[in-house]
């Protein structure tokens, strides 16, 4: 299977202009299926798997997405990296609306989401001090940055549960913790992407400054800097896109050496098809 390069469209960003498609395809995984029909698209030389996190329409929740079967279908698939497109607040006077962050550390304060593969049999402790890929959020940074666009680099994205937009105070307290932007899907995605020894990392639209800075957000105000944004998206994906090789090697697609605890013989057959497309290459 030629490797390909795995985008997840975030709020707005529900296909792929311009790619040349060659299938949709809808796909069952052991974890569930993913949010919508994938799509498999010819973007110059460069085969490309498009999935829209919410679905097509935006009829999921941030905590209704199921993470886990949509990265297991893109692995399964043949995805070797995965770019994440994510609609953001700012939590920083510098990051205006219409600016794109590049955020290289996160912080968890999601609290219903299955955030990892393993378990029922099988334990792995992957580390995550380093959680994006470096080359490909280097990639993503300089795409934006070609096309004009005023990007901001190695941020660090708080990711709320939701739906309900934050309030006054957990906005401050997030930015005393050096949170420089906030949003609903980053987690659990970049820890599952680290499980599936995926390259993984997010570029974010920043649509508003979060409540902390004047009055309340509301999604009218977020939907109209949005339709901007994801203009500005396609185009530096599709620059990104064609500046990466999907079949480059890369540390974090061999991050579960030295990460799975339980030995090959130890692990049943049940666990074998579930973890699959993740284990392949350990049990080879």
């Amino acid at each position: 299977m030629q490797p390909a390069i795995g985008v997840l469209g975030g709020s707005g960003f529900y296909d792929l202009p311009g790619a040349n498609v060659l299938e949709t395809v809808q796909v069952d995984t052991p974890f569930g299926a993913p949010s919508d029909a994938l799509t498999i698209a010819m973007v110059g030389d460069l085969r490309v798997i498009f999935l829209p996190r919410h679905g097509r329409g935006h009829r999921l929740l941030p905590s209704e997405v199921n993470a886990r079967a949509n990265l297991y279908a893109l692995k399964q698939l043949g995805a070797t990296h995965v770019i994440s497109i994510s609609a953001v607040g700012s939590l920083r006077e510098t990051i205006a609306p219409g600016h794109v962050v590049i955020p290289r550390q996160y912080i968890d304060r999601t609290v219903s989401r299955p955030a990892s593969f393993f378990g029922h049999g099988v334990v792995a402790h992957v580390s995550m001090a380093d959680p994006v890929c470096s080359r490909l959020a280097t990639e993503l940074a300089g795409a934006s940055r070609a096309e004009d666009v005023t990007t901001h680099d190695r941020a660090t994205y708080v990711c709320i549960e939701g739906p309900q937009f934050g309030t006054r105070a957990e906005s401050e307290l997030m930015r005393t913790w050096g949170g420089d932007i906030v949003g609903m899907t980053m987690c659990p995605e970049v820890r599952l992407a680290r499980e599936a020894e995926l390259c993984y990392a997010t570029l974010a639209l920043s649509t508003d400054y979060d409540c902390w800075h004047t009055s309340d957000v509301t999604m009218t105000d977020v939907f109209a800097v949005m339709r901007a944004n994801v203009e500005r998206a396609r185009a530096i994906l599709v620059r990104a896109v064609a500046a990466l090789d999907p079949a480059a090697t890369c540390a974090c697609q061999t991050s579960l050496d030295g990460a799975l605890a339980t030995v090959p013989e130890a692990i049943d057959a049940a666990s074998r098809t579930r973890l699959g497309a993740i284990l392949a290459r350990r049990l080879a």
